[in-house]
């Protein structure tokens, strides 16, 4: 287990277990730069064209590797040196992910990437995703500003994806707010995600990646809107939004869900040293630790809402 950070509430949190609800996976430098090549395809920027990493100017210390043996045991090493007790991690045509859900189904929760500009598809591809995996498969992830064409939170090709998680008992992941990468930003206006709650009160919206500059909406949102709930990918602690951690201490500790960033912007080292430092009030802990997404995922495929 970790040493003791000083600050009481967060380490009786943490020795709970923490939920990380952001992984993808670490690998060689080649290797992880090729993830990225359909961000690239989307962008117009040369540099960005050049970049490992399309929103490495953004980052500090992005974590790097030069050899791995394997990429697995690396992430289990080191969520024994964090107290990361699970990680959420995307499960599509992604084997190192499904080895994880199939050796180690007590550390893992899987969630299925769709792409809504494949109509049908898309739904059938979340339907034999379920069929695989049955309850280890946690949530529906969709990032439609790198798609091509982009796919906004509100577009008509959403809708049937947001009918289906609802069907299946399934929360989705999307993402608010300026992306890091150099792409076009009004896809996912966090204003989009208005419409979209109070059409589907049923379903679970889970956001990633800050919803900056509109916080202060966000938080507007979260507290309109029970099913929506906020996580902090992307974000290193100390850069939290203050609107989220102000929400979080007061009217929103149940509604503030626990996301690194790695390995893709931030170091795991980075992201728990700072984690004490943030100024969550004491009952905030267990809830952003792993509460609220034992809440969230844990249970899915929730029931389908009958009343």
């Amino acid at each position: 287990m970790p040493e003791p950070t000083g600050n009481a509430a967060f380490d009786a949190a943490r020795a709970g277990g923490v939920i990380d609800t952001f992984l993808s996976f670490p690998d060689v430098r080649e290797a992880k730069a090729k993830v990225y090549d359909y961000i690239r395809k989307a962008s117009l920027d040369k540099e960005t064209q050049t970049m490992e990493m399309p929103a490495g100017y953004m980052f500090k210390d992005i974590p790097t590797y030069d050899e791995i043996d394997d990429p697995l045991e690396l992430v289990l090493a080191e969520m024994e040196r964090f107290g990361i007790t699970r990680f959420l991690t995307n499960i599509t045509e992604k084997e190192l992910a499904k080895r994880a859900l199939t050796d180690h189904p007590d550390k893992f929760w899987g969630i299925l990437n769709v792409d809504p500009n494949t109509g049908m598809e898309a739904l059938r591809q979340i339907d034999r995703a379920i069929e695989t995996w049955g309850t280890q498969l946690k949530a529906v992830h969709t990032w439609g500003t790198a798609l091509l064409p982009q796919v906004p939170l509100d577009d008509k090709k959403m809708y049937p994806i947001y009918a289906k998680c609802v069907e299946a008992g399934l929360p989705i992941v999307v993402y608010a707010g300026v992306p890091g990468p150099r792409l076009p930003m009004m896809a996912q206006h966090p204003m989009q995600l208005d419409e979209v709650c109070w059409f589907f009160p049923e379903l679970k919206i889970v956001t990633r990646h800050g919803a900056e500059p509109w916080t202060e909406l966000m938080v507007k949102l979260l507290l309109k809107w029970p099913n929506l709930y906020y996580s902090t990918s992307a974000f290193a602690p100390k850069h939290y939004p203050q609107d989220i951690i102000d929400f979080a201490n007061t009217r929103g500790a149940d509604k503030i869900i626990f996301a690194g960033y790695w390995a893709a912007g931030l170091t795991l080292d980075r992201i728990h040293a700072e984690l004490p430092q943030v100024p969550f009030r004491d009952h905030v802990w267990e809830k952003f630790l792993h509460g609220n997404a034992e809440a969230v995922f844990g249970g899915a495929p929730h029931p389908y809402p009958t009343d």
